[in-house]
């Protein structure tokens, strides 16, 4: 089975990348899984200060995969994902998005849960999940935290692209620079975190996400079944299988 995320450890810090380029880097449940077992590793690392996640490909996520969605059967997919925000917003690490391209849906959980993210100025964001008869339940956990409640109410209800620039005055992105200038800004960011010591860190962060944990435990099963209703719904499946049809045409 060909590995979907990888990891690297240099200079203190772990980068894991999606490549799973073939599907626009989609939260399939293989890709969740590594995704998840690279993150375990690398908070067990002692020679990993910081957690850096990026991807390959022109696109940083599109979401839930489809292809598996389509069939039904979403709930322990959606148990899942707020497993792996959980994990993300608990790791004894802090953890960086390198956002360099669109990111969707369900990709967005990743973008809420990390604790800092610097994205290019061209990145597209939206929350796409109400134009598939869904709604943004999992990744809600991270994002509403995140959010002005006006600017969520009009990304979730509308489903329409917003930019890097509003994704940043939402609260939702920590920095937008220009393309060129990402690894320089990432670099910028990584070199601060560098001159802490861990525990240090490990205890600015867990008073950061306090509140952040507390509603992920309150709320996580309720909306991982919500999720799981959505996606198991005709309308749903109709939605999915036309938008799945429209892509192969």
């Amino acid at each position: 089975m060909t590995e979907l995320v990888r990891l690297e450890v240099a200079d203190q810090v772990a980068t894991i990348t999606l490549d799973s380029q073939h599907n626009r880097n989609a939260l399939s449940a293989q890709l969740v899984t590594e995704l998840v077992g690279h993150l375990e590793t690398a908070a067990a690392d002692p020679d990993a200060l910081v957690v850096v996640i990026a991807a390959a490909g022109p696109v940083f996520c599109s979401g839930a995969d489809l292809s598996e969605a389509a069939g039904g059967g979403m709930v322990e997919g959606a148990k899942g994902l707020v497993a792996l925000q959980r994990l993300i917003v608990t790791l004894p690490k802090p953890v960086v998005v390198r956002l360099h391209g669109p990111v969707r849906a369900g990709g967005l959980g990743i973008v809420g849960a990390a604790d800092v993210v610097v994205c290019a100025d061209d990145v597209t964001f939206a929350f796409t999940e109400i134009r598939l008869a869904l709604a943004p339940a999992v990744i809600s956990l991270t994002t509403l935290e995140r959010m002005t409640p006006r600017a969520a109410a009009r990304t979730f209800l509308t489903g329409a692209k917003f930019s890097a620039a509003q994704a940043v005055e939402y609260g939702l992105v920590t920095e937008a620079v220009a393309p060129d200038a990402l690894d320089a800004a990432l670099g910028e960011i990584l070199d601060g975190l560098r001159k802490a010591y861990p525990q240090g860190l490990r205890e600015t962060k867990a008073l950061l996400n306090a509140d952040l944990v507390a509603r992920i435990d309150r709320l996580g099963d309720e909306v991982a079944e919500q999720s799981g209703r959505l996606f198991g719904s005709d309308e749903a499946r109709t939605a999915m299988l036309a938008f799945l049809n429209r892509k192969k045409s």
